[in-house]
C-alpha cells in the first residue's frame, strides 16, 4: 500500500470460532475469536491465539471472552476490541496516515436487524468508514467458486462454530434458506457432556475441541479412514484423581448423533421449500459443504446416504466464507445487490 493511499479494503469473516481477514487477495489474519481482558480495568490484554492459550488457564485477574455466540455478537465491548485488535495485526507498509477502512463483513443469514446493527456498529467503531454486510452462505458459495448469478440452483451448507447456514442460491438471490444455531460449538459441548457422563472425567472446551479434531466422526464405521483412539487426560469427576481414557471415533459418532440429526432435518426443510426446477439442478450438481464442520469425518457420506443427493466438501472449507467475502469486496459494484 502506497504512501498516499488513504483507503484500505478488508474482508472479514467474523466467526464464532475464528476471525479471518483478507486484504489484497491474501489471508492476512486467521485467529481464534477470543479476547483476554483485565478483570479490574477491562483493558485488552491479548487477542486471538495468545488469548486462547489463556482460556481455562487464567487466574482470577484475567477473564477470557468469546465476543460472538451462535454467530452473532454477544459482548459488544469485547467484539469492538477484538475487531480493532485484529485489524492492527494486518501487516502495514510504512504510512504517514492511518488509512480509512472499507469493509465487507460476513453475517449469518438468520441475523435479525438488531444483530446486523451490532456488527455494523462494532465495525464502524473499529475504524470502518464504509461497512457492507454479506450473508455467509452467499459468501461461501462465491468462495467455493459457484456462479451465484447463473439461472441454475446451487445449495451450500456452511457449518461454522455457532450456526449452520443452509441456502439454495439462484440468480444472485437466496431462493430458500435456513439458519440454525447448531454447529461446531454444540459438537464440542456434546463431547464435554459425554466425557463427563460416560467416562466420569472432567474436560474443558479446549480438550473437547482436540477430541473433535482427532476422533470426531459422523459415522460409526469409517472403514480404512478410521483414526486411532485419542488419549484424554483429566481429573475424575468424583475423586479429582488423574485419569487417562482412550476415546474412539465410534463413541464420538454416537455422542454427536443428536446434533447431526438436527442439521440433517434443517437441510431437508430447506429442500422442501425449494422449487422443483431448482431441486432438479441440485440433484444434478450436488450440495456443497463449507465451514469447519465440513471437516467432520464421514459427514458428506452420511448426508449423501440420508438425502440421496451427492454432498461435496469444498476445497479449503474453513476459508470459503472469507474468500467469498474477499471477492465481494473486490467487486462491490458488481455484487451491490448482495450487500447490505
Amino acid at each position: 500500500m502506497g504512501l498516499f493511499s488513504l483507503t484500505q479494503e478488508i474482508a472479514i469473516d467474523l466467526g464464532t470460532a475464528n476471525t479471518i481477514i483478507i486484504s489484497n487477495d491474501k489471508i492476512v489474519v486467521d485467529e481464534p475469536s477470543v479476547v483476554a481482558l483485565d478483570r479490574r480495568t477491562d483493558k485488552l490484554l491479548a487477542i486471538g491465539k495468545v488469548a486462547q492459550q489463556m482460556h481455562g488457564k487464567a487466574h482470577e485477574g484475567i477473564r477470557t471472552v468469546r465476543p460472538l455466540r451462535d454467530g452473532v455478537i454477544a459482548d459488544f465491548y469485547a467484539a469492538e476490541l477484538m475487531i480493532r485488535g485484529m485489524i492492527k495485526l494486518i501487516p502495514h507498509k510504512n504510512q504517514l496516515f492511518t488509512p480509512s477502512l472499507r469493509m465487507v463483513v460476513g453475517i449469518p443469514s438468520g441475523s435479525t436487524e438488531v444483530e446486523i446493527r451490532a456488527v455494523r456498529d462494532s465495525s464502524e467503531h473499529a475504524g470502518g468508514r464504509e461497512v457492507y454486510m454479506i450473508y455467509e452462505p452467499m459468501a461461501a458459495a462465491i468462495g467455493i467458486g459457484l456462479d451465484v448469478e447463473a439461472p441454475a440452483g446451487n445449495m451450500v451448507v456452511d457449518i461454522g462454530g455457532g450456526t449452520t447456514e443452509i441456502a439454495v442460491i439462484s440468480l444472485g438471490g437466496m431462493v430458500a434458506n435456513k439458519s440454525i444455531r447448531i454447529a461446531g460449538d454444540d459438537f464440542t459441548a456434546d463431547i464435554m457432556e459425554y466425557m463427563n457422563r460416560q467416562h466420569n472425567i472432567k474436560v474443558g472446551e479446549r480438550t473437547a475441541e482436540q477430541i473433535k479434531i482427532n476422533v470426531g466422526s459422523a459415522l460409526t464405521d469409517l472403514g480404512d479412514e478410521a483414526p486411532e483412539d485419542y488419549i484424554v487426560r483429566g481429573p475424575n469427576r468424583m475423586t479429582s484423581l488423574p485419569m487417562e481414557v482412550p476415546v474412539s471415533y465410534m463413541e464420538i459418532a454416537h455422542c454427536l448423533e443428536k446434533s447431526i440429526t438436527k442439521i440433517e432435518a434443517a437441510v431437508l426443510a430447506a429442500l422442501e421449500s425449494t422449487p422443483p426446477e431448482i431441486y432438479a439442478d441440485l440433484v444434478k450438481n450436488g450440495i456443497y459443504l463449507a465451514g469447519g464442520g465440513a471437516l467432520l469425518r464421514g459427514l458428506a457420506k452420511r448426508l449423501t446416504d440420508k438425502i440421496q443427493i451427492q454432498f461435496h466438501v469444498a476445497d479449503d472449507p474453513l476459508h470459503a466464507v472469507a474468500r467469498g467475502t474477499g471477492v465481494a469486496l473486490k467487486n462491490v459494484h458488481k455484487f451491490q445487490f448482495l450487500l447490505r
